[in-house]
């Protein structure tokens, strides 16, 4: 039965906080079915004080899909190989200069250089600060139906081209220069793709990997790119999340992005999560044509 569960919405447009399940036990299939409904309609939904270990942080996920390696890149835990630590200071080293600040620098989805982003996308919060460390996802369905009716028929004949990489301005570290040499990954997704689930047209622009829109000069592929980007982090399409130890944050990564503001770089305190992602699907665009690989393989399950 699922009269247990509560859902109780946090803002208008994302992010529902679930009670009344243990996500340390085995879900019935009537609570996977709730939860899954709130996931689609919510686009990211909290647990609080689940305190849950690697293993039944593997378990739950895998009640909803297929665990790829904890990161594609940057590899996994030792003993876990679907789970990726979001340790505090795990990117700060690789580059060598200050990167440009912007109102949408360091939002993105999970992935998109690859042909076959995550669906989703599962952190666990194991070591969380006094204050500070929050983050923040948006509602990219929200977005797609904010802009105006000439601006959506724009988009929607658009197509993006996503790397993974540092911006091209800022130089980085050698050894960080290596691993993404061996691990490259280019896909071509279209600017608006069509959630698989429900149907809802998605402004798929993912600030850290959107490198340019196909077909269109570099001053307006840019310009294009930053009127996207302001739009999709209007305060209205967000949700900011206080996490406390032991919460988790479930979110669709085909319809949200997220960012971990840099504030807590600011503090002494240490901020150690875990995270666990699901196999997702190749693209499709309102035309029918889905994303074309560039570089790199397909994401796997493992």
């Amino acid at each position: 039965m699922t009269s247990a569960i509560e859902i109780r919405p946090l803002t208008i447009h994302i992010g529902a906080e679930i009670f009344g399940v243990d996500l340390s036990t085995a879900l019935s299939d009537d609570e996977v079915a709730a939860i899954r409904a709130a996931f689609l309609q919510w686009k990211v939904i909290f647990f609080r004080g689940q305190n849950l270990d690697h293993k039944q942080h593997v378990a739950f996920a895998r009640r909803f899909g297929e665990p790829t390696i904890g990161h594609a890149v940057y590899g996994h835990v030792e003993g876990y190989p679907e789970v990726y630590s979001v340790a505090k200071h795990r990117n700060t080293t690789y580059y060598v200069e200050e990167i440009e600040i912007t109102p949408w620098t360091g939002w993105h989805a999970d992935i998109t250089a690859a042909i076959n982003p995550p669906m989703a996308s599962i952190l666990r919060g194991v070591t969380i600060p006094p204050h500070g460390g929050d983050t923040l996802w948006t509602n990219l369905a929200a977005a797609y139906a904010g802009l105006s009716p000439v601006m959506r028929g724009i988009v929607d004949g658009l197509r993006g081209i996503h790397r993974f990489g540092a911006p091209k301005e800022v130089d980085t570290r050698e050894d960080h220069k290596d691993m993404i040499a061996s691990r490259r990954m280019a896909s071509e997704h279209p600017v608006v793709r069509i959630h698989p689930e429900t149907g809802e047209r998605v402004l798929y622009v993912s600030p850290s990997y959107l490198k340019s829109i196909a077909g269109m000069s570099p001053r307006e592929s840019r310009k294009i790119q930053e009127l996207l980007w302001e739009h999709v982090v209007r305060p209205e399409y967000t949700v900011r999340f206080r996490w406390q130890a032991g919460d988790i944050a479930f979110w669709d990564n085909r319809s949200t992005c997220h960012i971990a503001p840099r504030d807590i770089f600011q503090s002494d305190e240490d901020r150690q999560l875990y995270r666990v992602t699901l196999v997702g699907d190749v693209p499709v665009g309102p035309d029918g044509a889905p994303s074309t690989a560039l570089e790199g393989d397909p994401i796997a399950a493992l």
